[in-house]
């Protein structure tokens, strides 16, 4: 599958109908220039086809927003090196000229199990790294940690006991093994995103023809409740085309910085405390004004509080609501917390990616087993965060697909998007020869994929907005800030 095959896939599944909606959707696809194709970094999967169909996706949604309300057309660019900068932002980072951030704590990442196989623990928060060392009953460093496994406990037995503690960890699991997951049949069940109309609203395109230099989504409003990547992605992309977005947090819930930093450009940021009654209700005050509401939290959680699509779109007709979460609203493992790399060693990715990585080590003696046990000596997990990119930007294009449906037939409107229906995708394109890994790509390789900008945090050195729009440039017009710097309220 090449880049642009990916991309016409996308736009079609996005606007389904019958021969006039498929022939102006060609004609859309016309207006796209793809530069480049893989393989871009060290991987075996189509991560740069990913890149860069999910952010050409984005970009051509916005430009045909932007025409959809009086705008000119316009011609979209992507280049397959600036998406894949793009996709591994949160590495290239730095504050006034320092060394790349460590995002991840020491206890985050593999281990080998009592019985060969391999399990991955997710630990940068605090309180998921003390709920880890409660069930293995071990101190907090990686070696304590990596004997107390060792030693006592079989993988499926520990992957189980720490998803019943609502811990984060996955079991490193052969694409064979998770095809038989009753999991990966709910996934396989489900298309890779989805835009259902959950209200009626008239059709309102929100704004007469924008006036000369206005952005695609200029007077739009975005309500941000996510965190870490993939829902922050998706504001932020929506952001950098011109949203009013307004990124919620809950004032005791923990953030890593580098990803506040690197995925809070473009954004206002406030925190509400919805445990609270006056919390509530000044999110659904601003609600009742927004255009878009995005959320990352696992399916049932927000709603819980209050905030249900369905309850959103009786209270705002024409909202467009967005969830995001790791292994999708159906099956077992849809209650499941995880993480991008988490989904990855489920789902037989990380498998695929050590399984090439040892037959390029070694060929003569690496082969595909289809054992549990692995046939490599230590995993090996894709270059970037793919998945939580990928599922962030397919967010943010499907939102602005909501909002064009909005604009010509009305309607409330809902998109479900997940890692692990990425990841399945990602899958389905197949993987490159072998031998065709690409080289390492150093921060100063794609130097000039990279922008400036000062913020309360220093000078922020920082991946710039991969899609390029002929006549509206995608760019951050707010610096990024400390959470909770601004009020819950929308400006003016």
């Amino acid at each position: 599958m090449t880049p642009r095959d990916a991309l016409a896939h996308l736009w079609m599944l996005a606007h389904p109908g019958d021969d006039n909606d498929s022939a102006a959707a060609a004609s859309a696809l016309d207006l796209v220039d793809i530069e480049g194709d893989d393989p871009g970094l060290p991987s075996v999967f189509r991560v740069g086809t990913l890149a860069a169909a999910t952010i050409g996706a984005a970009g051509l949604a916005a430009a045909r927003l932007h025409a959809l309300r009086g705008g000119p057309d316009q011609r979209v660019s992507i280049d397959v090196r600036r998406a894949l900068a793009a996709f591994r932002s949160e590495r290239y980072l730095s504050v006034d000229g320092g060394a790349p951030f460590e995002l991840r704590h020491p206890v985050t990442g593999y281990f080998e199990t009592r019985d060969g196989r391999w399990i991955q623990l997710h630990a940068n928060f605090a309180h998921h790294l003390h709920g880890i060392l409660r069930v293995l009953g071990c101190g907090e460093s990686r070696d304590e940690v990596a004997r107390a496994i060792r030693n006592d406990w079989d993988g499926a037995a520990l992957d189980a006991a720490l998803a019943e503690a609502g811990l984060c960890a996955a079991l490193v699991r052969s694409p064979r093994e998770w095809a038989a997951h009753e999991q990966a049949h709910a996934v396989a069940d489900l298309p890779l995103f989805e835009i259902e109309r959950i209200g009626d609203a008239d059709a309102d395109a929100h704004a007469p023809a924008p006036r000369v230099g206005a952005r695609p989504l200029d007077g739009l409003r975005v309500l941000d409740l996510t965190r870490i990547i993939a829902g922050p992605v998706a504001g932020r992309t929506l952001a950098h085309h011109g949203a009013d977005v307004l990124l919620i947090n809950g004032p005791h819930l923990p953030n890593i910085a580098p990803l506040v930093i690197d995925n809070g450009r473009g954004k206002r940021s406030a925190t509400l405390d919805l445990r609270d009654a006056a919390g509530r209700a000044q999110l659904h005050a601003l609600a009742r004004d927004a255009d878009v509401f995005v959320q990352g939290y696992r399916p049932g959680a927000i709603a819980a509080h209050g905030f249900a699509p369905e309850a959103l779109a009786r209270e705002r007709p024409g909202i467009v609501c967005v969830s995001i979460c790791a292994y999708s609203h159906r099956g077992p493992w849809r209650e499941r917390r995880g993480f991008d790399s988490l989904v990855q060693s489920a789902s037989g990715i990380v498998w695929s990616e050590s399984v090439a990585a040892a037959r390029e080590a070694a060929p003569s003696s690496s082969s595909m087993s289809s054992s549990e046990h692995a046939p490599f000596a230590a995993p090996r997990p894709l270059p970037c965060q793919a998945l939580d990119h990928a599922t962030g930007y397919l967010a943010a294009f499907a939102a602005m697909t909501a909002l064009a449906r909005r604009a010509k037939e009305g309607g409330s409107w809902h998109v479900r998007v997940s890692l692990a229906q990425t990841g399945r995708w990602l899958q389905t394109m197949g993987t490159l020869d072998d031998g065709q890994r690409a080289p390492e790509v150093s921060a100063g390789d794609v130097a000039d994929c990279m922008e400036n900008m000062d913020t309360p945090f220093g000078r922020v050195r920082a991946v710039a907005p991969a899609e390029r729009l002929e006549r509206t440039p995608a760019f951050y017009a707010r610096p990024c800030v400390p959470i909770g710097t601004d009020a819950p309220h929308w400006t003016a």
